[in-house]
């Protein structure tokens, strides 16, 4: 990433040489928060800023953002119970990745003149635009009692009532190694490197308080908050969320995705939740299915996308033209109550099984303002009746609060969730 004159001395010069390598390099001063949070154009980059996409601002960025080509999604174990440390955490991540969507490097940067201690930045990015790099946290069951039940950051009567345990679906195969986390960090951007970097610079920086719990890479992107124009097509090599809400619909962006002030609780009012499930393909067994029989498990044409007995992949689909098993029957808001998420999920492939076979799939991301009236009625319906599941198999999955976007400079990560005062009585670090 491009460096600018504008950086402020890098803080380990100040904290001292014990954190080297987890502290991290203040953030430009002065008109920074209005540089960050500047006009954006179409595709809900900077304009001018080389792809740069807004940090700042009432929602995260990397939900309703136009969807990215590439993904680096990272869950998170909070490793320390002191809960100060982990507010410097989410106030030092904020501000790196302030810097980094922006297309600058950490702190001090990757090159300085102290060559004696290990650099703010990894360097892996020097020379790269932003990309349209966004970075989205989240906040899983975890962090507000952990699986023993205590309550290490004193926040767990704060803990929303839509942030559920999720039930078990039939046909769950899930990998605990591939599950849960107590924080998250989706990073999209149109660059593998850069959406890569940022999340190697933001475990780097929490090293010792943190550790990564499960990762996963996303090309591909198989859905679009631009839902006017063509829908990516998944591992399968069929379109699916067609009617995906668009991220300039904001009427249906308040019903369906943010969480309101109204639902609560109070400090996740603009937030929303995200289910992250890692859904294993059968590659190999649909690959010998019949051109039909692809085509009756979804409900849609495999050359246009679109729906069964339809011309064009938008046209608005005759449900009953379709096998009550077909996937887009089963997953249409007419057959779940008018129930809607956005969806923003990747393919992946990761080597093989040890048997031959493609490790391969879909990454599956989907925002909501409830799961509970969301992804859970909606996956039940799936998970009893859906003819797909032959050839698919959901092995991880993850559910996270995401707080409301950061609105300034001042502002951090999940700020509103720690206000107040710890348990002892002892301020939160809050400023």
């Amino acid at each position: 990433m491009t460096d600018d004159a504008g950086t402020s001395p890098s803080r380990r010069a100040l904290l001292g040489w014990g954190g080297a390598g987890l502290a991290l390099g203040a953030a430009a001063a002065g008109g920074a928060a209005a540089a960050l949070s500047g006009g954006a154009d179409e595709t809900g980059a900077a304009a001018g800023s080389g792809g740069a996409v807004p940090f700042y601002g009432a929602h995260q960025a990397g939900i309703a953002t136009p969807v990215q080509d590439r993904l680096h999604f990272a869950a998170f174990d909070v490793t320390t119970d002191d809960r100060a440390e982990l507010i410097a955490l989410l106030k030092e991540w904020t501000k790196a990745a302030a810097r980094m969507t922006q297309g600058h490097p950490v702190g001090g940067g990757a090159v300085s003149d102290l060559v004696e201690a290990p650099p703010d930045d990894t360097g892996e990015a020097l020379g790269l635009k932003a990309s349209r790099l966004t970075l989205t946290i989240g906040f899983g069951p975890t962090l507000f009692r952990d699986k023993k039940g205590k309550d290490r950051f004193g926040i767990a009567d704060r803990r929303p009532e839509a942030l559920i345990d999720l039930p078990a679906f039939p046909g769950d195969n899930l990998e605990a190694a591939r599950s849960d986390g107590d924080l998250c960090v989706q990073a999209c951007a149109d660059d593998p490197q850069v959406a890569v970097h940022a999340i190697r610079n933001l475990a780097r920086i929490g090293m010792g308080r943190v550790a990564i719990r499960w990762s996963q890479l996303g090309f591909g992107k198989t859905s679009s908050t631009t839902p006017d124009a063509q829908t990516p097509r998944n591992m399968l090599g069929f379109k699916d969320g067609t009617r995906n809400i668009a991220g300039t619909d904001t009427a249906a962006l308040d019903k369906h995705v943010w969480v309101s002030e109204k639902a609560g609780p109070a400090w996740l009012a603009g937030g929303s939740y995200l289910v992250a499930r890692r859904i294993r393909m059968h590659i190999e067994t649909w690959d010998r299915t019949s051109l039909k029989e692809q085509e009756d498990v979804f409900g849609r044409d495999k050359g246009e996308g679109a729906p069964q007995g339809k011309q064009h992949e938008h046209d608005e689909p005759d449900l009953r033209a379709m096998l009550p098993t077909a996937h887009v029957r089963l997953a249409h808001p007419d057959s779940n109550g008018g129930a809607r998420i956005l969806r923003r999920g990747y393919s992946f492939t990761d080597g093989t099984d040890g048997l031959g076979r493609l490790d391969a799939g879909l990454f599956f991301l989907a925002y909501q303002h409830d799961v509970r009236d969301g992804f859970v009625p909606v996956q039940r319906r799936l998970a009893r009746s859906d003819a797909l599941n032959e050839y698919i198999q959901h092995v991880g999955s993850a559910l996270f609060a995401i707080p409301p976007g950061v609105r300034d400079a001042d502002d951090w990560w999940g700020r509103a969730l720690f206000s107040g005062r710890a348990p002892d009585g002892a301020p939160d670090g809050a400023p």
